[in-house]
């Protein structure tokens, strides 16, 4: 890995230089994106699918499909549609409709030719408009006047809705809205932790700048590469989360080396050098993971996986460039006022944590066992539903009752049947097309068959089924065309169709997952077995990474499939989870669980590294990283679930999914199914068998430490001497029998003594230097400092805190 330091320190002092060329970046990137504009298209077709030959072979035959077609439906609650008062109101409203310009045609049901666009009983009828271009091409001005132009010819007991892609455009909350809600949120969060508007404001302007730099770079590369409409949406989602986060962690390392006293730009750098290598990992994995969804083979994936990994660099980016240019604007002030007066009038804070993370951690080594059998237990609960999930499409009959898409799909689905809103269309292209209609007609679950006229020796029979497009029962009927009906005709012929797409998107996620599940935990693995110099801690993330993605989904299924609390949501109605979001959900899942992997086990190495003592390791690192992870994960929560907002049940379903599974991750599986796991391993969490140490490369999270010298080597040159003191209560009562450790710079114990009855210790240093100074007492929280030992004796007397018999269970080893 590259000099950190170095690139923070310059950072840093050319922070002039750096922001202009953020600056300019951003406004580059804007003014190309909005010359150049969008062309974002939803490519759903799978190579080697039924649907995708019958989408090829349509296409060719019927090019002139190509716009976007939508329907204007109508209902009369007396009488008949065809009855002259309301075709006095439809008839003028449709023929305006059609004048428009961008309107390609306009099928009237009211034509010779149109009696199979009025229900049976007279009551529903609909008209088909077909724009010139797709649903995303077509402006949104255009799309406006023909739903105001349909619904003005609306009266007392005539109702008139619209339905289909493009008038779904005219419901979309304010572009912004999700992702400003989530800001805002994220800023109350962060003013709640810090304290200080400055402080606040640095991790949000860290993120947008990422974001901004990664929704505009993706706007541009949809002209060269196929790039979905919800591959901007989740980009924004995981570069506000990611980007938020993780110069959160970099603030808060920089604020608590300013509050002990060090010098605000060694404190930025000593904060790049640590918490920022940990980021550069923790955006390395979430790559990682996302780079995962190319295993699938699904075109559509490839660019949900370019905008978000391109977002996700661009974060890091931005958090190891940018955050350290505005750390050295700020100065101290990135403290707030109270800080800065309590820093100049008492100086340093010490180094040491303490509070209610401090006695969890301490809680946690003490009763590991039963903490990891509740945790677990809770995990397992929640993850319950996921084993009757049911992958497929949601359409427009999950939207909320309130808009008209979702009742003129009901209309639609009352006049013409539920399989009206998804037909199937097959493709005939070799045998008898009349032949295989007629065997379709007597298919059990078909309502309907219509043949199309021939076109470039190709015919389409569309086929209404009898249920719903999200039904089971239509999945049955495909299968049953495909391997019955079709093979003893004798045609060759294809189903195709959006309800047919989705149910092949459905089965090739569940063929090809458990491919992409092995590929994003190996390649997790090593990258974490490479940092931490470990098979147990690697081995113990991916386990957990599994127990968090079966309890998110298992929200997920409860919450979309099941329907519970959807209407508290405002999210719509409940139905299947849609088909690819499982493995969209996953690569974001597996990533910022890693992050959070990363930056708690990082700081438990670090001491590992310099103490040797696991219990301590884990103690402490839980102790100093649950607080920020806890508070990243509540800022994460927020900027996920505000995507319920986003007007994309896709991405309202990816925010709660996401949301649901960080919470798991960070309230319970990383504050206590972790640490609590690590307790109980021991010192085979750091295992490594010294063949594989000799192969792996050094890519270190923390800074490398100096070598520790062999036991027989002096620290260093001069004479040998002593530490000595006193242990005493707060209220200066000695303590007798505490046990006082000298320890090396690299962790290795030099001398231990256990306190006289007066409270006094004596330990011996083999040479002038640096070393730990750590003192433990059972019936007292634990103490270690940082002493400086000269040519002469050094007296140190150590203050250890009473621990209550209420907290007795709960003392700490406050330790940094």
């Amino acid at each position: 890995m590259w000099n950190v330091a170095a690139l923070a320190r310059w950072c840093y002092r050319h922070r002039l230089v750096v922001l202009l060329l953020w600056v300019g970046a951003l406004f580059g990137l804007g003014a190309a994106g909005s010359a150049a504009g969008t062309d974002y298209a939803n490519v759903f077709s799978l190579p080697d699918t039924d649907s995708k030959r019958a989408y090829d072979r349509m296409t060719k035959a019927f090019p002139q499909t190509a716009g976007d077609t939508d329907t204007v439906v109508w209902k009369v609650d007396e009488g008949s549609v065809r009855d002259a008062s309301v075709r006095s109101r439809i008839e003028p409203a449709l023929e305006e409709i059609g004048a428009m310009r961008g309107i390609g045609e306009v099928t009237d049901p009211y034509a010779a030719d149109g009696a199979a666009q009025i229900s049976r009983d007279g009551r529903i009828a609909y008209a088909q408009v077909t724009f010139a271009e797709q649903a995303n091409a077509v402006p949104k001005e255009l799309i406006e006047d023909v739903v105001g132009t349909a619904q003005a010819a609306e009266r007392d007991g005539l109702q008139v809705e619209l339905g289909g892609q493009a008038i779904a455009r005219t419901q979309e909350p304010p572009m912004g809205t999700a992702e400003l809600v989530g800001i805002v949120a994220a800023a109350v969060v962060l003013f709640l932790a810090f304290g200080s508007l400055f402080s606040m404001l640095l991790p949000l302007v860290v993120a947008i700048a990422g974001v901004g730099s990664g929704l505009m770079s993706t706007s541009l590369l949809s002209h060269v590469t196929d790039m979905p409409e919800v591959a901007p949406l989740l980009g924004s989602l995981i570069g506000l989360g990611v980007g938020i986060d993780y110069a959160l962690f970099i603030v808060t390392r920089h604020r608590r080396g300013i509050l002990r006293g060090t010098d605000p730009e060694e404190a930025a750098v000593t904060a790049l050098n640590t918490s920022g290598r940990a980021v550069l990992f923790a955006g390395g994995t979430v790559c990682i993971a996302l780079a995962g969804m190319l295993v699938m083979n699904m075109r559509f994936l490839d660019g949900v996986v370019i905008a978000t990994s391109l977002t996700v660099v661009l974060s890091v980016l931005a958090a190891t460039t940018l955050l350290p240019a505005l750390l050295g604007l700020l100065g101290v002030r990135v403290l707030s006022r109270r800080q800065r007066r309590r820093l100049a009038v008492t100086g340093p804070e010490a180094d040491e944590t303490s509070g209610l993370a401090a006695r969890w951690s301490s809680y946690v080594q003490k009763r590991p066992r039963s903490v990891a059998a509740l945790a677990l237990a809770v995990m397992m609960v929640l993850a319950l539903p996921v084993l009757s999930i049911r992958l497929g499409a949601t359409d427009q009959g999950n939207h909320q009752e309130s808009q008209t898409t979702r009742q003129a799909y009901d209309l639609l689905a009352e006049g013409f049947g539920p399989g009206f809103n998804g037909p199937l269309q097959v493709v005939v292209v070799e045998g008898d097309a009349a032949g295989l209609a007629s065997r379709i007609e007597s298919t059990e679950g078909v309502a309907q068959v219509a043949a199309a006229p021939p076109a470039n020796g190709v015919s389409v029979i569309q086929v209404v089924p009898t249920t719903s497009p999200q039904s089971e029962k239509t999945d049955q009927l495909i299968d049953r065309l495909r391997d019955d009906v079709i093979p003893a005709s004798g045609t060759e012929a294809h189903v195709g169709g959006v309800t047919a797409v989705f149910k092949d998107f459905a089965s090739v996620t569940g063929e090809r997952l458990s491919y992409f599940i092995a590929a994003i935990i190996g390649l997790g693995f090593l990258l974490l077995l490479i940092a931490f110099r470990s098979i147990v801690v690697p081995l113990t993330a991916a386990l957990m990474n599994l127990v968090a993605a079966a309890a998110s989904f298992g929200v997920l299924v409860a919450i979309f499939q099941w329907g519970w609390g959807t209407e508290l949501l405002g999210i719509g109605k409940e139905g299947p989870i849609t088909a690819f979001l499982p493995v969209i959900m996953l690569s974001l899942l597996f990533g910022l669980s890693m992050d959070y992997q990363v930056f708690l086990v990082s700081r438990m190495h670090e001491e590992w590294v310099h103490t040797r003592d696991n219990a301590r390791a884990v103690r402490v690192g839980l102790a100093e990283t649950s607080r920020v992870i806890n508070c990243a994960a509540l800022i994460m929560i927020c900027v996920f679930s505000a995507f319920v907002l986003s007007g994309d049940l896709e991405g309202a379903m990816a925010g709660i999914g996401l949301a649901a599974a960080v919470a798991l991750d960070a309230f319970i599986l990383r504050t206590a199914l972790v640490p609590a796991a690590m307790h109980l391993l021991g010192d085979s969490n750091w295992w490594l068998p010294h063949w594989l140490e000799k192969r792996l490369p050094h890519l270190a999270v923390e800074p490398r430490e100096e070598a520790v010298p062999p036991p027989s080597e002096k620290p260093a040159d001069g004479p040998a001497s002593v530490v000595h003191g006193f242990v005493r209560t707060a209220e200066g009562e000695p303590v007798e029998g505490a046990a006082v450790s000298l320890l090396s710079p690299g962790g290795r114990r030099l001398d231990r003594v256990l306190s006289l009855a007066d409270g006094s210790y004596i330990l011996s240093v083999p040479a002038p230097g640096r070393y730990l100074l750590s003192t433990e007492d059972a019936s007292y929280g634990s103490r270690a400092r940082d002493v400086v030992v000269g040519a002469g004796p050094l007296v140190y007397d150590v203050e250890l805190a009473e621990v209550s018999a209420a907290d007795s269970e709960d003392e700490v080893d406050a330790v940094n």
